[in-house]
């Protein structure tokens, strides 16, 4: 037995002393060359699979992404200046009424106060509504003849119509507007509240202003069904309706307010009905998507799509 085995070993050595140590460079380059293949296929699948989740990362973000434009950015930062407002406001409103009842009535032409500045802030606001302003948004400058930029041989006939749809629209807004405000008014005449309750939804008109510019507009929604504040028929409205409130209160500050807010209401209905044109985008090239450069509506939009998943397609013209 031990006589085979030596004998198998002896044939073992005699074998491996005839290889050839090329033969042997060329099985171990081999084994590499196997091992390095299965190491890059490995390799090759993992890029593969990373592709595919950048890929569907990367239309998430594009879904839902907020580009920061020049104005959008600062209508942020104007929501917080209202907001910065509103809570002053309301800080007084809670804890010392009647100091802002007394500010509310203190005699205009007595002495410069806090008072003066507010009334010249909204003022100043106000005239630059009623003059060329390149400063204000393209939601305002469509009604400019220098912004409009007329599509080839529109339908003159949609146009009207779709006038006609606005200004139904328009109608119904400004009923349920002075409807809503006329209840407040009531109960202010019948003495069940006060000018500070008045003054106190004044600024919360002041503040949902820019709410529905950037989140969410029941006007929008329910009434006009405009697409974006861009088109909207009623933009110009927002200093009125914010000063509604202040018809009731008899004195010079509340007066001055609401009636250069009326102003401004008929100084923007008149140009409408001079050049309904401006203001649709069948007619008006500037107010198409494709032509914004303000892309003020994101916000918006993405919230409405969050609610609504379905894919958001842009209306026909």
């Amino acid at each position: 037995m031990k006589q085979i085995q030596n004998e198998s070993d002896k044939t073992v050595q005699a074998d491996t002393s005839k290889r050839n140590p090329r033969d042997i460079a060329e099985n171990i380059a081999s084994e590499i060359r196997k091992n390095l293949t299965l190491q890059t296929d490995e390799l090759h699948d993992i890029v593969n699979k990373q592709a595919v989740i950048l890929k569907e990362n990367a239309g998430k973000v594009v879904t839902w992404g907020i580009r920061k434009t020049q104005a959008l950015t600062f209508y942020l930062v104007k929501l917080l200046f209202r907001l910065l407002v509103f809570g002053t406001v309301l800080g007084f409103y809670l804890f010392d009424r009647k100091e802002l009842t007394r500010v509310i009535h203190q005699p205009f032409f007595h002495e410069i106060t806090l008072l003066h500045l507010v009334w010249a802030f909204f003022m100043l606001i106000m005239i630059a509504h009623l003059v060329p302003n390149n400063r204000l948004t393209m939601a305002w400058q469509k009604a400019r003849e220098s912004v409009y930029r007329p599509v080839q041989d529109y339908d003159e006939n949609k146009m009207f119509r779709y006038a006609q749809i606005q200004n139904i629209g328009a109608w119904k807004v400004m009923l349920v507007w002075l409807s809503f405000n006329a209840v407040f008014g009531a109960l202010y005449l019948l003495g069940v509240i006060q000018s500070s309750d008045l003054l106190m939804l004044s600024v919360f008109y002041f503040l949902s202003d820019y709410i529905c510019i950037l989140f969410f507009c029941p006007f929008q929604t329910f009434l006009m069904k405009n697409k974006c504040c861009i088109n909207c028929r009623i933009y110009d409205w927002g200093h009125f309706m914010m000063f509604t409130p202040m018809l009731f209160i008899k004195n010079f500050f509340s007066w001055s307010l609401f009636f250069t807010s009326v102003v401004v209401l008929i100084h923007w209905e008149v140009n409408y009905s001079r050049h309904p044109e401006r203001y649709w985008e069948g007619s008006n090239l500037t107010l198409r998507c494709s032509n914004c450069k303000e892309q003020t509506c994101q916000i918006k939009k993405r919230i409405a799509q969050k609610k609504n998943p379905s894919p958001e397609t842009e209306r026909p013209v």
